[in-house]
């Protein structure tokens, strides 16, 4: 048997992700400040990491990152991708009582902006303050306090400086349109709770650079060529609409799962998401995913979201035509101060190198457009054609 054949035979080994690695990289990357916009940071940290696993890569205009694992073949090749930006806010106006009015930067509500330790990244300097109901003093306002509508309306940014009129915060040098990063509070519990603001996506992002760690570690042999893409838009929309090209025909997308009730998602196992508000994901490249948990023995769930979007939605709004699909770590009052647990971590890392492990999803896909000769089938029995 040739090198070339015994690369092509080599069974998928499931592999546990080094767990230490990713509670370190979470939290160097929780410290980091990454509302979306406010990105560059957080590029250049996991630019580092892929440098100190000897891999390729490649980063667009405003930031996005491509890094390029060699398979043993180059198409169809695949891609794994997860966002480096965190939902945050912007100074909206400058307020005659000195404090600052602010708009979300991302979707979340200002219910979890309440009581928040946040920075002002002015033009020139950083100041630190506190996002506080309009009416906040028990000892003044009462029970108005517990009746003010949930509303960013009815917020406002207490700066910790002497500023107590709209021009002591010019005199700081606050503008409209500075940024606002909420502080993330990260903690992790001898019960292998994290605790967090910003774990999506941040954990995201650990769990695929602890990927690529154990790809180099464990000299894994990839059947096809797999991209890591790092996005910075994912919380406006725009995610991965900008940094695939032509040859992935197979996109997994990494995030968040909400657990909530209504839900299947839980905070022990990866989830696979079936559909979210774009829409359903790749039955093909899902049910592959379902069947690697199942042979590998990997804890997991699926799922349906209703109000949720990924990066997979922003790519096939593009034009790109690929299959997507979405796997999640269980996180609790997402978008909010979240709790996730190690064990799913771990799962989501399990799949995924099972994943890059695993053949295309379709030999077909080598086509942009080809012939019917090769294509899917589906589970439907009696009204299977022939090739």
């Amino acid at each position: 048997m040739s090198e070339e054949q015994a690369k092509s035979a080599t069974p998928i080994r499931k592999i546990d992700i080094d767990i230490e690695y990713v509670k370190k990289t979470l939290l160097e990357l929780l410290a980091i400040p990454s509302p979306a916009g406010f990105t560059d940071e957080a590029v250049r940290y996991t630019c580092k990491q892929l440098e100190d696993f000897g891999l390729h890569y490649e980063i667009t205009r405003r930031g996005c990152i491509r890094a390029d694992m060699k398979g043993r073949i180059y198409s169809p090749d695949r891609a794994i991708v997860a966002h480096l930006d965190t939902i945050g806010a912007m100074v909206k106006g400058l307020k005659d009582n000195g404090r600052l009015e602010i708009v979300p930067v991302g979707t979340w509500s200002s219910r979890f902006a309440e009581g928040a330790r946040v920075t002002i990244f002015s033009d020139e300097t950083q100041y630190r303050g506190t996002v506080l109901p309009v009416k906040a003093s028990g000892h003044t306002f009462d029970t108005e306090v517990d009746t003010l509508e949930v509303t960013w309306a009815n917020v406002e940014l207490r700066v910790d400086e002497q500023a107590f009129s709209k021009q002591d915060l010019v005199s700081l040098g606050i503008n409209v349109g500075d940024y606002i990063a909420v502080d993330p509070q990260p903690d992790i519990s001898d019960s292998g709770f994290i605790n967090s603001r910003h774990l999506d996506d941040k954990a995201g992002v650990a769990v695929l650079l602890a990927v690529a760690k154990a790809v180099s570690e464990y000299k894994l042999h990839l059947p096809v060529d797999c991209h890591l893409l790092f996005t910075i838009s994912e919380e406006v929309g725009s995610g991965a609409s900008a940094v695939l090209h032509q040859d992935v025909a197979e996109m997994v997308s990494i995030d968040t799962g909400p657990v909530a009730p209504g839900q299947s998602t839980d905070e022990f196992g990866v989830t696979i998401g079936m559909q979210d508000s774009s829409g359903p994901f790749d039955y093909h490249l899902t049910h592959k995913l379902i069947n690697l948990c199942k042979e590998h023995g990997i804890n997991h769930k699926r799922d349906v979201f209703k109000y949720y979007r990924s990066d997979s939605a922003s790519a096939l709004e593009a034009g790109n035509d690929i299959r997507t699909s979405l796997l999640c770590f269980g996180a609790d009052a997402t978008h909010g101060y979240e709790r996730c647990h190690i064990r799913s971590l771990q799962a989501l890392g399990q799949l995924l190198c099972c994943y890059i492990q695993s053949e295309p999803t379709s030999k077909h896909d080598q086509y942009e457009l080809g012939p019917l000769t090769g294509f899917s089938h589906l589970p439907v029995g009696d009204l299977q054609t022939e090739d």
